[in-house]
């Protein structure tokens, strides 16, 4: 059975767990408290991510960083982005730098939890998971020159489509993306409950496509009447022609959003870690690639700008804990 990826509330993890607590498991959690991460994590300082071993034979140091893009769009289109970027990754590292082109969620989350992934960029409703049972250490966002970043949820039709307002959503059918997508999934469903009364499986059904784009495109090509999807994602698309953005139209439009998350494995050597911050950080975006696709967004990403998890991802946490789903691996 394909593993299935859900989060809930801090609340639901602890729901009585204080009957089961041994005098031994106790102690365990006083020298490491962890909170919602996994149990082979700690979090000492209260940062809500994983503190680095303790034990040096732990931390890992590989030949090659393995780099990867969260997968809204074509990887392939994406490998060519990022290719300047890694760059100079290996040259301020030292280190071989292979791009690995995720088809999912699940798959790159997956891939860091295992240590096949180093070094990556994670869509915003996936970094608190990966941040709790990946060991996933966030650092940098993209952002304006300003340091204005963030994105909306939208969900879009097609412009002469005869939904005009969310109350025309009753009885049909919406794609999402992912259940761990914040934008294409967890923030529609909390906000069409919360602030139009319509329930998922009772006032309207889901499909999946996978990704944004699929989402976009099926919209586009009326393979889908309504969808809930990321505006930074459809905008890079209508910037480079893929669709047109003039035959779609957004019914809803949510707050901003923080944008992707960049980091590292909770266990790189810490020396290994410096030099990859370094390289986000001294990252030349002129000319380059990169800012070609990323300035495409409003407002524009073009610079790497440091970021706090336990501040930044706040709204997505109320979301998740809104949901009523749990940071941990079901089968």
């Amino acid at each position: 059975m394909q593993r299935r990826w859900m989060l809930s509330a801090l609340a639901a993890l602890i729901s009585g767990a204080s009957l089961a607590l041994t005098a031994t498991f106790s102690q365990a959690q006083t020298d490491c408290p962890r909170g919602t991460l996994d149990v082979r994590f700690c979090d000492r300082d209260g940062d809500l991510i994983a503190d680095p071993p303790t034990d040096p034979k732990d931390f890992v140091d590989p030949d090659t960083l393995v780099f990867a893009y969260t997968p809204v769009e074509d990887p392939a289109v994406y490998a060519e982005v990022w290719q300047e970027f890694l760059d100079h990754l290996s040259k301020t590292t030292g280190k071989r730098v292979q791009f690995f082109p995720v088809q999912s969620n699940a798959a790159q989350i997956e891939a860091m939890r295992a240590g096949r992934l180093h070094v990556t960029g994670f869509n915003t409703g996936s970094t608190p998971l990966a941040v709790n049972v990946a060991g996933f250490t966030p650092f940098a966002m993209m952002a304006s020159k300003t340091g204005e970043f963030g994105y909306e949820m939208e969900i879009i039709v097609r412009q002469e489509s005869p939904i005009q307002k969310i109350e025309d959503l009753r009885g049909k059918t919406i794609a999402f993306t992912a259940e761990t997508s914040n934008s294409g999934f967890k923030a529609p469903t909390v906000l069409l409950k919360t602030e139009f009364g319509l329930e998922l499986g009772k006032d309207y059904k889901a499909v999946f496509s996978g990704k944004h784009d699929n989402s976009i495109l099926g919209v586009f090509n009326k393979d889908y009447e309504v969808a809930a999807i990321a505006n930074s994602v459809l905008k890079r698309m209508a910037a480079r022609n893929v669709v047109d953005g003039k035959q779609l139209r957004a019914i809803y439009r949510s707050q901003t959003f923080p944008t992707t998350a960049y980091g590292y494995v909770y266990n790189l050597k810490p020396e290994l870690a410096a030099k990859v911050k370094e390289a986000f950080f001294t990252f030349k975006w002129e000319g380059t690639k990169l800012l070609k696709e990323f300035q495409k967004s409003e407002p524009p990403e073009e610079t790497f700008i440091p970021i706090s998890y336990k501040e930044k991802w706040e709204v997505i946490r109320k979301i998740d804990e809104a949901s009523g789903v749990e940071y941990r691996l079901k089968s």
